[in-house]
């Protein structure tokens, strides 16, 4: 008999809950399992991949109007009547959560995907944290953490350990490659040359990713590398960004930096990079850091999340929020030479075959929509 999941998520942005998601359906296909999207918000930049992939996908606003936009969820739960309702994000937790029980639905997965809960965010949401933390022993059947440190974060703030389970990020390695030829042409449109070695990073302009911590660090490696070049590629990395051009302005090597903003070709960007740095002062279980390990990339990155049990010793890690710690990962690498790099990127890719693939992601939820399905206790 095929089973049907509903999934909602808070909104369609580009981020890592949101691509975890759709690769998520797209490793399901041609399987038991038919899945629907329910989407919070409008917009977003995933709307349209969604959408061409042909995903079944219903656009809430539950900011506009919140109750009728709530009763709308709890009509659909109980037309569609899915076998599990799995959520994505503080708020989907809480409201999908709430409009599942009010449908009569118990077979209720939340998704838990960040660690930092000391760190500043909107207070609504801390509002909503904590609800669910309160909620969590009465709501859902099974609590997905992302990574082993999500769980630890979220049991130490009163969410109910005896639910949480943990499911890392997968990665698809056929869609994360790149010829020769994509890498030359973006390297050349960047106005790198062949002998210069590429340091980037790729992610959206956020506090959490600590860019300020990427361009330090390579302000301090300018100076004694100079065959070094910057590639930084993500939503508000580029020109218009006024913060960033000052912080890049004061490495007094500007020249060396090439912006490219918000762009659909990850695996195309990852192949014109020589080492990923992944800079940031929090993170959960990092779905770039993992797609530059699946790319051969090797990889510097700072000690937050999972980032330990995703690189293990194929590269380097180093304490976050430190350019100094960070430029010196980057030496150590540069230290290495090529052929060295080029083999722990090698491993790095292996590693991420063996342990970290989507369908490794599709068989552990295959076991968990079974047992909540059964309405079996973990």
């Amino acid at each position: 008999m095929r089973r049907h999941v509903l999934h909602v998520i808070t909104g369609l942005a580009v981020g890592g809950a949101e691509m975890a998601l759709f690769r998520l359906i797209q490793e399901f296909r041609g399987s038991g399992y038919s899945h629907t999207v329910v989407a919070l918000t409008p917009g977003g930049g995933m709307y349209r991949r969604f959408t061409e992939a042909g995903i079944g996908l219903v656009v809430l606003d539950v900011r506009r109007s919140p109750v009728s936009h709530m009763l709308r969820l709890v009509k659909l739960i109980r037309t569609l009547r899915p076998d599990v309702v799995q959520t994505w994000l503080y708020h989907a937790d809480l409201l999908g959560g709430l409009a599942a029980l009010l449908a009569g639905n118990r077979n209720i997965i939340w998704g838990i995907r960040t660690t930092d809960v000391d760190g500043g965010c909107a207070r609504l949401t801390a509002l909503v944290r904590r609800a669910c933390a309160w909620m969590s022993r009465r709501i859902p059947h099974t609590i997905v953490c992302v990574a082993e440190a999500a769980l630890r974060s979220h049991a130490v703030i009163g969410y109910d350990a005896r639910r949480m389970v943990v499911v890392a990020n997968g990665f698809d390695l056929a869609a994360l490659s790149a010829s020769q030829q994509q890498r030359s042409r973006l390297r050349d449109a960047c106005g790198f040359d062949p002998g210069q070695v590429v340091l980037g990073t790729l992610g959206r302009f956020n506090l959490d990713k600590d860019h300020a911590n990427f361009v330090q660090a390579a302000a301090r490696l300018a100076r004694s590398h100079p065959e070094l070049r910057f590639l930084m590629v993500g939503k508000n990395l580029d020109e218009s960004n006024s913060e960033l051009m000052g912080w890049i302005a004061a490495t007094g090597c500007a020249g060396r930096f090439a912006l490219l903003g918000e762009r659909a070709d990850v695996a195309v960007c990852l192949a014109a990079m020589d080492i990923f740095c992944l800079s940031s002062r929090t993170e959960a279980f990092p779905n770039v850091l993992g797609e530059a390990m699946a790319c051969g990339l090797p990889c510097v990155a700072t000690d937050v999340g999972d980032v330990g049990i995703l690189m293990a010793d194929t590269g380097v890690i180093v304490p976050r929020s430190d350019p100094d710690a960070l430029a010196g990962g980057v030496r150590d690498l540069l230290a290495q030479g090529p052929n060295r790099r080029a083999h722990l990127g090698w491993r790095g890719r292996q590693r991420v075959r063996a342990l970290f693939t989507m369908a490794c992601v599709r068989q552990r939820f295959e076991g968990i929509y079974e047992n909540v399905i059964a309405g079996r206790r973990l």
